[in-house]
């Protein structure tokens, strides 16, 4: 019995659409280039075993995948939080300060700020994605906003306060 599939006649046009967007956001969420590359993996993998049929949007679907994948990763107890990479996907070296700031946030505060300000994602977007409360999602952004704004200030005291 052959079964019709929602699988992309081209799958390479998939990948090559979103491996970079779904990069950046696991590197943010983890903060390893290694386990971020391997989160992406597991994302394709799952959308290929499955992914609903008749999906309307399938990059939103991966990145809900993807989410859910990183958060698995950081619950694991063999996870180890090391230095930050040498090699990061910074536009110019005068945004390393603040990329090394949002490393140093705890990963669910950087998911956040990743997929609400890089990916463009709305709070109830996000809320459904990370299975929680727009409200919630709301409290996470401010939370981080906030320690963000604390650790760059703390790092220009000689400049003056951070704007936002």
């Amino acid at each position: 019995m052959l079964r019709t599939s929602n699988r992309p006649v081209d799958w390479e046009a998939l990948v090559t659409q979103n491996e970079d967007r779904l990069y950046r956001a696991a590197l943010a969420i983890l903060g390893h280039p290694q386990e971020a590359e391997d989160a992406v993996q597991d994302a394709f993998v799952r959308f290929l075993e499955k992914a609903p049929d008749h999906l309307e949007n399938p990059s939103a679907w991966l990145m809900r995948v993807l989410v859910n994948g990183c958060r698995s990763r950081l619950r694991l107890a063999w996870r180890r939080v090391g230095p930050l990479p040498d090699t990061l996907p910074a536009p110019g070296p005068e945004e390393s300060q603040e990329l090394e700031e949002l490393y140093s946030l705890p990963p669910e505060d950087r998911a956040v700020i990743h997929l609400h300000y890089y990916e463009g994602y709305s709070t109830a977007e996000l809320a459904k994605m990370l299975g929680c409360r727009p409200g919630t999602v709301r409290s996470r952004l401010f939370r981080a906003r906030a320690l963000l704004r604390k650790k760059l200030e703390e790092e220009n005291h000689d400049t003056g306060p951070v704007q936002t």
